[in-house]
């Protein structure tokens, strides 16, 4: 499985926070009034959209960048493609229409049907790949001035799709276009599954959904063709539960990336069963003076710990009837045994079992010791465990390293309060006494304490919601799986940031690791059959937590290490802003923040945003309704 692990030198405990760096709005930020206004309104189906297609909705990106030449491209109200150039003579952005797209017509045996956002990628900076929105590809050759040459113009059809009485085209949204070989372009395109008419029927009554990934394969150099619309190549096709998030080619492994909230298995498999809550997991309807909280006890965590600058503490409870002789403990520079024999044990309270297990950092193994404190008036005595830290004033996150990673150890949040390290002990009788009794075990006292970066101001639930889960799917060219997949598997991650588009080639995200932000960068294989493998190369301390703060954030970008960017969406009444996180270096108690407005209250909501690099340095583009925003000079 690909491993998003982090790399301990690289993370900051002793981070506090960002301070703002100004950034002059005047010196950074022109903008353009637009004579061809995009919209973010869609032509779509009578049928009520479903979550997933909201979703992708929101944070479709209306602006095509490419990178080279300064050129981006975006659709207007009216179905026309602009082609605006940044690295003109003039230094002032030039508008051209290059190309009209035919006019959506609504349709009776359409009206299930919901047509896409009109989308854009360049393949290279004089050929563009442009989706209606409504089924159909056309491939413009752009020149230097007046409007582009149609090189193809195609539709995307299927058969197996019996919503209608015969084949219509079927909406799509296009996301990617690379060179396979150099007489092979292949795109990669989305688009909603409806499949038959009575499944579609039920998928619309619960908004539920499937989606399609399509690969589409074009001859290169691409010849002129008639205006006749012709139907795709399609080299393969996947199916999944979401619009990709995104998608790519690594031509080192020869293989496409899809990154989703599923999985995209190949369209012949049976879709995954649906998730069916156990008898524990089912949260039953409160009936009138029901206390069903008070009902259900809560197991507290395995252990409890706290730290000084130079030692953890981890307190551990075992029965009081435990011998001295049945616990093991072994100390190594950088990972802890602690095994417990016998059958000591109270029903439901396992008993605590760690081989070799990772710390989070280094420990003085000569220094570090044991304890084991019965006393006799508790059912459960402590065992304590006194580690030395190997690096002083170096913050543990956690006392183990797989600590809330899938697969790892449970997540035990620290004890800030040393008095209250051991009512863990307490705690657990009142479990016990629960399990017999059906009485109520509120209190813990489990500490209550938070990193010192969100003392008092941590929300879990709002906190938890920040990212995106994304399940990596790896297609071979042809459209099999990869060679190499049996020992590698689907994996996962919470995405906090993807590249910003027009930043350039390869792939990154930064991942969600606690309240931090971890940059991952794909690695490029030394030979096709390479495992794929994912470098941690910096952190953007507590980005997660600021993340939270903001509820109207329409895109979250990062420009390689150097920052992360979120943009709000705005409105017509008031300008968003864009906040830029920067990265710090490891050991690094402050980071920079600094803050720019896209709109001015006149510009309209964010609907696309991409970046170039020039002479002077990189570049921001904004699209909104109203405006096209520049922004120089950053970073």
């Amino acid at each position: 499985m690909s491993s998003f692990t982090p790399n301990h030198a690289l993370l900051n405990p002793k981070f506090e926070g960002y301070k703002l760096e100004v950034i002059s709005q005047e010196d950074a930020v022109t903008r353009f009034g637009l004579e061809y206004r995009p919209t973010q309104v869609a032509n779509s189906g009578r049928s009520p959209l479903s979550f997933k297609e909201v979703q992708s909705r929101i944070t479709h990106n209306h602006l095509a960048m490419e990178n080279s030449s300064g050129r981006c491209l975006y659709i207007d109200s009216e179905h026309r493609v602009i082609l605006v150039d940044l690295m003109n003579d003039s230094h002032t952005p030039s508008f051209t229409v290059v190309y009209e797209l035919a006019a959506p017509i609504s349709a009776p045996a359409a009206a299930q049907v919901h047509h896409e956002y009109p989308s854009a990628v360049f393949l290279d900076a004089g050929t563009a790949f442009v989706a209606d929105g409504q089924g159909a590809l056309y491939i413009l050759a752009l020149r230097a001035e007046g409007t582009a040459a149609t090189l193809g113009s195609f539709e995307l059809s299927d058969s197996t799709q019996t919503l209608h009485p015969a084949p219509t085209p079927i909406p799509f949204r296009i996301h990617c276009v690379a060179k396979t070989s150099d007489t092979t372009a292949v795109a990669l395109l989305s688009s909603r599954f409806y499949g038959d008419s009575e499944a579609s029927r039920k998928s619309m009554t619960s908004h539920a959904s499937e989606f399609d990934v399509w690969a589409a394969r074009f001859s290169v150099p691409l010849p002129s063709q008639n205006d006749n619309l012709v139907p795709l190549d399609i080299l393969w096709r996947r199916r999944g539960q979401d619009v990709p998030i995104f998608t790519g080619y690594d031509n080192s492994r020869k293989c496409y990336l899809l990154a989703g909230s599923s999985v995209y298995r190949e369209v012949g498999q049976p879709a995954p069963p649906s998730y069916e809550p156990s008898p524990d997991e089912m949260a039953p309807i409160p009936r009138l003076d029901e206390k069903l909280d008070v009902e259900t006890p809560q197991r507290p965590p395995p252990y409890s710990w706290t730290q000084t600058s130079d030692t953890v503490t981890v307190a551990f409870p075992l029965p009081a009837t435990t011998p001295t002789s049945s616990i093991k403990v072994t100390f190594s520079q950088k990972t802890l045994t602690v095994h417990v024999r016998g059958t000591f044990h109270v029903e439901g309270v396992p008993l605590p079992h760690y081989s070799a297990k990772q710390l989070w950092d280094g420990i003085q193994t000569s220094t570090s010791v044991w304890t084991w404190d019965r006393e006799g008036e508790h059912s459960f005595g402590l065992l304590t465990l006194h580690l030395d830290k190997q690096s002083e004033d170096t913050r543990w996150m956690h006392v183990f390293a797989s600590a809330g990673t899938p697969g790892g150890e449970e997540e035990v949040p620290e004890t800030l309060d040393p008095s209250e390290l051991y009512l863990i002990r307490e705690s657990l009788e009142k479990y016990t006494e629960a399990l017999q009794s059906g009485e109520d075990m509120s209190g813990l006292g489990l500490g209550r304490g938070v990193p010192a970066l969100a003392q008092g101001e941590v929300d879990e639930e709002v906190d938890f919601s920040v990212g995106r889960v994304a399940f990596l799917t790896w297609v071979g060219e042809d459209g099999g799986i990869p060679v190499w997949s049996s020992d590698f598997g689907d994996s996962a991650c919470n995405v906090l940031s993807i590249d910003l588009p027009g930043s350039g080639p390869g792939a990154s995200m930064v991942v969600k690791n606690g309240i931090d932000g971890t940059l991952f960068t794909l690695d490029e294989a030394q030979t096709v059959g390479s495992l794929p493998t994912w470098t941690h190369g910096a952190t953007f301390s507590a980005l997660a937590f600021v993340l939270a703060s903001k509820r109207d954030t329409r895109f979250t970008y990062h420009v390689s290490s150097k920052a992360v960017l979120a943009f709000e969406n705005g409105s017509k009444d008031r300008g968003g802003n864009v906040y830029i996180y920067r990265g710090g270096r490891s050991g690094q108690i402050w980071a920079k923040q600094s803050v720019l407005k896209v709109g001015d209250g006149s510009a309209g909501s964010l609907l696309g945003v991409g970046t170039f690099k020039m002479a002077q340095g990189q570049t921001i583009v904004c699209l909104c309704e109203n405006e096209l925003v520049v922004m120089h000079n950053i970073f």
